[in-house]
């Protein structure tokens, strides 16, 4: 028996949106991937800017889908001025203009298999760089690690300290 004032879920992907064609189209397969995880509820996404669909298409859709609860992702790595502020007073004005419930979740941030994927990623190109050069000592070898775009002191922290766990893990000589 189905409970018609029980709500009804949906989840809604909130990405930053960008300029470059390719990253928003692979923001969107990613989104896209998602769906099949959460097969008894809608998944959307949208782009705060730069982008389309934006944030508040998404949630359109998920409305028109019956969804009266949203749980919103930010999908970024850190959490900066747009995860912080932007996303969720987009999400909060669309929530009170609509009259829906919306929990807004948390960016990735410092997670043990974001750390193992770029390990593997970085050991990837170690080896590629090893074949084609000649092998070179992890203790002789500087790891570059690059933050893009924030001023916000919390993500730039995180990075710092995936620098530093990546460098100490992986035996680099100095990040």
């Amino acid at each position: 028996m189905h409970d018609a004032a029980a709500p009804k879920y949906g989840v809604m992907i909130c990405g930053h949106g960008s300029r470059s064609k390719s990253a928003v189209a692979e923001f969107a397969v990613l989104a896209e991937k998602l769906a099949p995880l959460f097969p008894d509820w809608p998944v959307e996404y949208g782009y705060l800017e730069f982008a389309t669909p934006v944030i508040k298409t998404g949630l359109d859709k998920l409305r028109e889908q019956g969804v009266t609860h949203v749980l919103a992702v930010p999908g970024m790595l850190f959490a900066a001025g747009h995860a912080k502020n932007d996303i969720p007073s987009v999400l909060n004005t669309y929530a009170a203009e609509h009259g829906i419930t919306i929990q807004y979740g948390r960016e990735l941030a410092v997670d043990l298999q974001m750390l193992q994927a770029a390990g593997d990623r970085i050991t990837a190109a170690i080896e590629a760089a090893d074949a084609e050069h000649g092998k070179v000592d992890r203790a002789d070898t500087c790891l570059v690690v690059i933050g893009r775009g924030a001023s916000d002191p919390d993500a730039n922290s995180n990075i710092s300290k995936i620098s530093r766990m990546l460098w100490e893990g992986m035996g680099f000589g100095w990040a």
